[in-house]
């Protein structure tokens, strides 16, 4: 019974709402209709062409040369109908009958563009602020904006100039953040050109010194000092003339100019910067020796530091560390490191209660792996082996749950090396194993950054030579605008018309030279870049094969169960493949640097074929090996084809001679000498297989000659020879240039 009444109530509920939705059916179902009208002036009845006609759906049409238009739309629907030559006009349709709308007369010229400059000052300074939001995110997006910025400027707009020199700022700080100073500095140099600004300027000396063109750094800080400046202006111009002697290898007058900024920092308060100039200062003063006043500097830059804030402290701590590290106060060392650690872990704290990423993320020495790793080396430097292995245990867990291979790799190599030193073989072992895995894992993390390195260049080009296109597009528009204006003013006027046109065919031939100009610098600048990712990632194939073929011995003494043998070659192996790696990201190293490396190298092949061969290395005393520089490991895959395809077959015990000669004021011969069975026999001796592969590393060795001697004026000379008349024994004679 209460169900049937709960019926009835529901029925009764319902039937109002359901008459009057019968009564009145939505009108939003009602049918399209095809609108047809016209857009004319009041007085003259003269069409209006290119009037925007848009319904209050999202439909748009836009009228013909006759003025007219259609579109699709309802009843009750209502059109806006605009252009930059009359007011807005709305009307509300009624039916299908065709709507002719008659506007006022043509505004002034003045009236029509003062419109379109208040609409371009808006669109304008829109994506100039959007550039600027995604500076730190999205290189590309970011110069898409400053691209769309640039489209609103016009010539007729007094503010031209100033908008210009904005956006080539702001798309050289585009470039300064994404680590590209060349094209920062040519974009600041663009700003300064249309506009001089003194902040600019002390940019452009930034973009300078990160490219390493101290001479233009030093001249351009110098020019700011002769003008006029701020306190904060000014301590940032003697810090970049500091800056630039360091890089000059001036410290006299780069301690005498951080000294004066340092000063008025002090005196203005500017504590930051009190706090950096402090640092440089120590550092400086340390390398000169004068560890007394270094460590006063230092020290006045930790007390400052620990009243700002923790990331501030924290580096400061890990500034401090790392000069006790050097002058071997190890005790010192730990104390900061600590402290610098407490601060990491307290910001992270902080950071997460906020859901932020950490500031110490963000700066590659303020991690716990690395801080960790290196109180691990000041405890294996005091031989507290124990303590050592504890932080870099804590180091190899922080850095593998970062995913940051780089200090993962050294902290196992290091706490191989430290089992070692403590007598713990298989352990040490076990980690030089792991390190091994790390190299390989290391070595496809680089691979992939080479290439997203170099694709990313790319995009960067690709934008850089838009903009300009753009610019020359913008500036080629205006040209035919002016040119179109002129010749309906000048209709009558023939001879002036054809004079016009002369001139506009020559700035377009200009125009169109100088964009040649632009795309030959271009493309020139690319195949630079190129060469260089290409340097990488042949010295990037090098490692891998040195150190496989390096392996190989150590892995014929284990074979032959001599322990203590392979334990000591591994050692020396270590050091020599730990100064490898750290030469494997530079295009050349000292020559004095490359003689020590090829030594050990040496010494440790001597060790395994002792019987086989007896090596001499001469170096000329006339040589100042400090002021040649040489590819690294360009001499190691010679002496090991001498080693491995001369000499190792040998009969008789060989000699290997290795010879540095000066040959004239700028360049000296190295030559590469062994006695052993010569390159025809050394061939005639290779197995099927050994003939079906290629040598990578003397492949590897042609093609990075071939990229610097282009890229460097024929830098390094390669002869390789037989020794003998009857092909017995090889020679391999280089000529290094010395840098002019």
């Amino acid at each position: 019974m209460m169900k049937k009444i709960g019926a009835v109530l529901l029925f009764f509920w319902f039937l109002p709402f359901w008459v009057v939705g019968q009564q009145y059916p939505a009108t939003t179902e009602s049918a399209l209709i095809r609108i047809r009208g016209s857009v004319k002036e009041q007085s003259t009845r003269k069409p209006i062409q290119d009037a925007e006609v848009t319904v209050s759906g999202g439909k748009t049409a836009t009228t013909d040369i006759f003025g007219d238009f259609r579109i699709e739309a309802r009843v009750g629907d209502e059109l806006v109908i605009s252009h930059d030559s009359f007011a807005t006009v709305r009307y509300i349709i009624k039916d299908n009958q065709r709507i002719d709308v008659l506007v006022q007369d043509e505004p002034s010229e003045s009236a029509q563009g003062s419109k379109k400059l208040k609409r371009n000052d808006v669109s304008y300074q829109t994506n100039l602020n959007s550039a600027k939001r995604f500076l730190k995110e999205d290189a590309n997006t970011s110069i898409g904006f400053i691209t769309k910025a640039l489209e609103t400027v016009r010539d007729d707009d007094p503010n031209a100039d100033n908008k210009k020199a904005e956006l080539y700022e702001s798309l050289a700080d585009i470039y300064d953040f994404w680590k590209q100073p060349d094209l920062a500095e040519s974009n600041y140099l663009i700003s300064l050109n249309t506009k001089y600004n003194t902040d600019v300027k002390i940019k452009l000396g930034g973009a300078q010194l990160e490219s390493k063109k101290y001479q233009k750094a030093l001249k351009t800080f110098n020019e700011l000092l002769r003008s006029r400046l701020n306190a904060n202006q000014k301590v940032l111009v003697l810090e970049g003339l500091g800056d630039s002697y360091v890089g000059l290898q001036n410290n006299t007058e780069a301690i005498t100019n951080y000294n004066k900024a340092l000063s008025l920092s002090q005196r203005k308060k500017l504590d930051d910067k009190v706090i950096s100039l402090n640092s440089k200062l120590a550092g400086l003063l340390q390398q000169q020796g004068n560890i007394v006043d270094a460590e006063e500097y230092l020290d006045n830059s930790v007390q400052l530091a620990q009243q700002k804030d923790k990331k501030t402290a924290a580096r400061q701590r890990s500034v401090a560390a790392d000069f006790y590290s050097k002058s071997r106060s190890f005790d010192k060392e730990i104390q900061l490191r600590k402290e610098a650690l407490e601060d990491i872990e307290e910001i992270k704290e902080e950071q997460s209660d906020n859901g932020a990423e950490t500031p110490a993320e963000e700066d590659k020495s303020l991690t716990p792996q690395v801080q960790n790793y290196k109180i691990a080396n000041a405890f294996a430097a005091q031989e507290k082996y124990d303590e050592a292995i504890t932080y870099l245990d804590e180091s190899i867990k922080e850095a593998e749950s970062k995913n940051d291979l780089i200090v993962q790799k050294d902290a196992t190599r290091k706490l191989g090396e430290v089992y070692r030193e403590k007598g713990e073989l298989k352990k040490a072992s076990e980690a030089f194993e792991e390190y091994e895995v790390i190299i390989d894992k290391l070595y496809i993390q680089k691979e992939q950054e080479i290439s997203q390195a170099a694709r990313f260049s790319r995009e960067l080009a690709t934008s850089a030579n838009r903009i300009a296109t753009l610019e020359k597009d913008r500036e080629l528009n205006e040209t035919r605008y002016q040119l179109a204006f002129a010749s309906q003013e000048l209709a009558n006027q023939q001879t002036i018309r054809q004079q016009i046109v002369i001139y506009f065919l020559i700035g377009l031939s200009a125009l169109l030279l100088f964009a040649a100009y632009l795309m030959y610098r271009n493309i020139k600048q690319q195949r630079y870049a190129n060469n260089l990712l290409a340097l990488k990632s042949l010295r990037s194939q090098m490692n891998p094969h040195f150190i496989f073929n390096a392996l190989n011995s150590v892995n014929t003494f284990i074979a032959t169960s001599d322990e203590r043998t392979a334990n000591r070659y591994l050692t020396d192996f270590s050091v020599l493949m730990r100064s490898v790696l750290e030469n494997s990201e530079e295009n050349f190293i000292p020559l004095e640097k490359e003689i020590e490396l090829l030594r050990v190298y040496v010494q440790l092949e001597h060790f395994r074929f002792q019987d086989k061969f007896d090596y001499n290395i001469d170096v000329d005393p006339e040589i100042k090996v400090e002021e040649y520089m040489i590819p690294p490991m360009l001499l190691q895959p010679y002496v090991e084809n001498a080693v491995w395809h001369g000499l190792r077959y040998k009969t008789e015990k060989g000699t290997l001679t290795i010879s540095f000669k000066k040959l004239s004021s700028d360049s000296i011969g190295i030559k590469i000498i062994d006695n052993g069975i010569g390159r025809k026999k050394s061939k005639e001796l290779k197995t099927v297989n050994q003939k079906m592969q290629k040598s990578r590393g003397m492949g590897n060795i042609e093609k990075r000659i071939a990229i610097l001697n282009k890229m460097y004026k024929d830098k390094v000379d390669v002869i390789v020879s037989d020794l003998e008349e009857n092909t017995e024994g090889t020679q391999v004679a280089l000529i290094l240039k010395k840098d002019k």
